[in-house]
């Protein structure tokens, strides 16, 4: 991990983390389910729109621009998402995490 919740005036970047190949940055998506809806096949992926796509590539430019990361920078930016469900009574249901979601 190397930073969490990193807020600017156009929003928040969830999570940036990195490995050897990649810096990545992510958006984490938490819902309750009260039930199950045939329509909702893609859970909280689904919040993750074109326009939060965008706001999120926008504070991860903003984010590379302050110079925030130490030490070498990875070769490749990717882009994840983590959606995690949980039921009524607050148990985690599902918890995904898509690669280069975006």
């Amino acid at each position: 991990m190397v930073e969490r919740n990193f807020r600017t005036r156009d929003g928040e970047l969830d999570l940036v983390a990195r490995d050897g190949r990649f810096l990545v940055f992510c958006e984490v998506k938490t819902r309750i389910v009260r039930r199950a809806p045939a329509s909702d096949v893609l859970g909280p992926f689904a919040a993750i729109g074109a326009r939060k796509r965008q706001q999120v590539r926008a504070i991860a430019r903003e984010w590379l621009a302050q110079g925030r990361l130490e030490g070498p920078r990875p070769a490749q930016l990717r882009f994840d998402a983590i959606g995690i469900s949980f039921d009524a009574h607050g148990q985690l249901m599902t918890l995904e995490h898509l690669e280069a979601a975006f």
